[in-house]
């Protein structure tokens, strides 16, 4: 994809969150969490070639913590293979990938502990 389609395609994504999406980011807005700033639906590039652009764009993604969230729901049960070379072509830039299963959203607090866990240097929320 051409760069300015990518980035049009990450700001639809971000107009129109999933149900999942939005109950998390509720959580991780105005670094509410460990004071680290997370954002929604940003491109992460991994390859160029000429004019074309090749990325991901993980649910959620805080820089200080190179740490990408991905909310999984039953469309991943049919593309894991797909999910793990992602997963691995970001684990090779150096990112960690968490990926949570909409359902574990019902208790919202262990999500919190799950993702704070990743945290390197855990200062952990007020």
């Amino acid at each position: 994809m051409k760069y300015k389609d990518i980035k049009l395609f990450a700001r639809q994504l971000r107009n129109n969150p999933t149900p999942s999406e939005r109950i998390l980011w509720e959580y991780l807005k105005g670094r509410q969490l460990g004071d680290r700033k997370f954002l929604r639906q940003h491109a992460i590039f991994y390859q160029h070639i000429k004019d074309e652009s090749f990325c991901f764009i993980p649910d959620f993604f805080c820089y200080q913590e190179s740490l990408a969230i991905e909310l999984d729901g039953r469309i991943h049960d049919f593309q894991i293979e797909k999910d793990q070379k992602r997963d691995a072509i970001l684990a090779q830039m150096g990112i960690k990938v968490l990926r949570i299963k909409n359902e574990e959203l019902e208790s919202i607090e262990r999500v919190l502990m799950i993702i704070e866990s990743c945290f390197e240097n855990r200062r952990f929320r007020k």
